[in-house]
């Protein structure tokens, strides 16, 4: 039976030939980078994170790993805790180390990729409660992995755990972990909000997951009313630009995006693929999200452009756009946003 393969929106390519690899290696050897600035890390702040049960949090572990906790929920993003990937080291060391990570009641992967993927930190995590969340395709192979509380999502697939309405969204990319195995599986971001007809003084345990398809009534007049809950969180995975941003904002009243800003030069390589900070803040306009915080960046030198330079661009782009600085919230390894609902405010 022949392998399904997986696409973009319009069928937009990410495929490069062997030609470009070279000529992107031989540019690479003219360049002279400065790694001198690294993300400062922050100790984390483990009393709360394992006693709160309240707020919504989000702690920067490195690219784009994250520890959220959303509406009792203990949440990671993209686990990676690898001292390496390939042969680059990782550049600053995880904000928690693995072991001080509260229990996990959930995992999401965007997508395959091994900066995404890390099996070997995935095992030390799980636990039986653990629920693993994976795109389309990607199932199976995590079942062989010994993954077997595993639940996949296509597009716009939504599920609810504990009152929290998890929603499977379109992002531009493409994956792959062997010779073998090029887009047989999906790519992509999610969506937490909490779910419209549950009380938010019902307990987490008393919500049964469920899953379903909203391609169809998931709308603009469909988002949900989350008034003094948690703010609709939008993890993006690894994208390109797309006319996806629009899309997902008009679906979703985003209070929080975390974006992908680094791994974009050159350009004219990385540009279906990854975003760069100008495309990832009009990616953020575009959604109609409130506030954002950056990620994929200053943990692994994946291209050509430094943390710093990644920041820098970022800033110039913010300013032209008239974006108030309150509203990008540039995160240190380890450091903790919080978001108390009951006051509406940021810690």
């Amino acid at each position: 039976m022949p392998k399904i393969r997986y696409n973009n929106i319009d069928n937009v390519s990410t495929d490069k030939t062997l030609k470009e690899f070279k000529q992107w290696r031989e540019q690479r050897r003219s360049k002279v980078k400065d790694y001198t600035y690294t993300v400062p890390k922050h100790p984390p702040e483990l009393d709360y994170l394992h006693a709160n049960r309240d707020d919504t949090s989000i702690t920067w572990i490195g690219h784009s790993t994250f520890f959220i906790q959303y509406y009792g929920l203990n949440i990671v993003t993209d686990p990676v805790w690898a001292e390496k990937m390939g042969f680059q080291r990782r550049l600053g060391a995880p904000g928690i180390p693995i072991q001080d990570i509260p229990p996990l009641d959930v995992i999401l992967i965007s997508h395959s990729h091994y900066d995404h993927l890390h099996l070997a930190s995935l095992r030390k995590l799980i636990t039986a409660k653990t629920l693993l969340i994976v795109p389309d395709g990607l199932k199976r192979k995590m079942i062989r992995k010994g993954f077997h509380r595993c639940q996949e999502m296509k597009w716009w697939d939504h599920m609810t755990l504990g009152g929290v309405k998890i929603t499977f969204v379109p992002a531009q990319h493409w994956t792959r972990r062997t010779l073998f195995d090029t887009n047989t599986s999906h790519w992509g971001g999610y969506v937490l909000e909490l779910e419209s007809n549950h009380s938010a003084t019902t307990s987490a345990a008393e919500s049964v997951a469920t899953t379903s398809n909203q391609d169809e009534s998931s709308t603009e007049s469909g988002k949900n009313d989350t008034s003094g809950g948690p703010p609709v969180l939008y993890f993006v995975g690894d994208t390109g630009y797309f006319q996806g941003f629009k899309t997902i904002g008009e679906r979703f009243d985003i209070g929080v995006t975390l974006m992908p800003i680094g791994a974009y030069d050159p350009e004219w390589f990385m540009t279906s693929q990854h975003v760069t900070p100008e495309e990832a803040l009009q990616g953020f306009v575009e959604s109609g999200s409130q506030l954002m915080v950056p990620m994929h960046y200053g943990t692994f030198k994946l291209a050509d452009d430094t943390p710093k330079e990644a920041l820098d661009r970022l800033e110039v782009e913010r300013e032209r756009l008239g974006i108030g600085k309150e509203r990008i919230r540039v995160l240190g390894h380890g450091e903790t946003l919080r978001i108390h609902h009951e006051e509406g405010k940021q810690g």
